[in-house]
């Protein structure tokens, strides 16, 4: 049951750009899964967003590796540069910010993933040069 969970919560993601409450609420009637398990299944999984997102999602890694490798001052350069913190969408809902564990980037840390593509070795310049490409 929880891969039918996962698989349909993720279809729905794909669909809708995140998880609605009518969304599980349709999910549960199609399933017969209790809601508290869906919800819970859709706010414990770091890559699942019960709110709309923004055009591009920026996951920071904050691994040991990453955090070693200074990940909290590229976390801190971009929420100034966004205005934004870890969870939230820009007013203009073109960026969301999400800081997350391991993505498999250890030896080219730190390390994030931008709309799932990853982008390594950052530095401050690096983050200007990304998100000017995308403003």
């Amino acid at each position: 049951m929880p891969d039918l969970l996962l698989t349909e919560l993720r279809k729905i993601q794909k669909k809708d750009g995140y998880i609605s409450e009518q969304a599980i609420k349709k999910l549960n009637k199609k399933t017969g899964i209790p809601l508290s398990n869906i919800y819970g299944t859709a706010t414990f999984y770091a890559m699942l967003h019960t709110t709309p997102q923004g055009k591009y999602i920026i996951e920071i890694c904050n691994s040991p590796s990453c955090f070693l490798n200074n990940s909290l001052n590229i976390i801190k350069y971009i929420e100034n540069k966004l205005k934004i913190k870890s969870g939230q969408t820009s007013k203009d809902k073109k960026f969301s910010l999400h800081i997350g564990s391991c993505i498999g980037c250890c030896d080219k840390a730190p390390a994030m993933l931008l709309n799932k593509k990853q982008y390594t070795n950052l530095t401050k310049e690096k983050i200007d040069f990304i998100l000017k490409k995308l403003k």
